[in-house]
């Protein structure tokens, strides 16, 4: 009975790392789509999707970091979703000003709070597994947000946080989220580069 339920957990983990995995993928691969778009029109749809897939994605990971007892990962993980709402709700809109007050703040408010949860649940940091914990906790916050107000600067923080959950998953285990995480970060490192060469080309 115990081999058939360990077998059975590691097949509900797996479905969760392609699922989550996956849709988190295309988050990044839809925002790169988006920076590369020369259609403002399209670029509002690629964004809107980016950011609804990345809420679909969101579940599995909360789950997985639970099941390996990442406390804080799963916590602060959830707490990103508002500021993902954001993104969605401002690329429907086809604006970053004015968005719903309540919305922002909420957003602003999960950055904070998750990070000095994170430190007082460390209660000290004495391992190098926290240390990638808190990179992809303010990465994954801290960029989220910024990009959800269509700041160039987030992809910056998302590549703190792709190395470092990358890293964090390869010490677990998750091989193919740690693949994912690579190749993310290969999308995300090129949306920022042309993300760029429009503010130049803008100025």
């Amino acid at each position: 009975m115990w081999y058939k339920s360990a077998r059975r957990r590691q097949s509900v983990q797996a479905w969760l790392q392609l699922f989550g995995g996956g849709f988190y993928l295309l988050n990044k691969m839809f925002l790169w789509f988006d920076e590369r778009s020369s259609s403002q029109e399209t670029a509002l749809r690629l964004r809107a999707v980016a950011w609804a897939v990345y809420l679909v994605g969101l579940p599995p990971w909360v789950i997985l970091f639970i099941g390996r007892h990442d406390w804080i990962a799963a916590s602060v993980e959830a707490s990103g979703a508002p500021a993902m709402a954001l993104g969605l709700v401002n690329a429907l809109r086809g604006t970053t000003k004015d968005p719903p007050k309540w919305l922002d703040y909420l957003a602003r408010i999960c950055i904070p709070i998750g990070f000095i949860y994170s430190l007082y649940d460390f209660k000290g940091i004495s391992t190098f597994g926290q240390w990638l914990e808190i990179g992809l906790v303010l990465g994954f916050l801290v960029g989220t947000y910024l990009l959800a107000n269509k700041k160039t600067q987030g992809y910056l923080w998302y590549v703190l946080m792709h190395i470092t959950c990358g890293w964090l998953m390869l010490r677990q285990d998750y091989r193919w989220l740690a693949v994912q995480q690579g190749v993310s970060l290969i999308f995300i490192a090129d949306a920022y580069r042309v993300a760029k060469l429009k503010l130049k080309q803008q100025r």
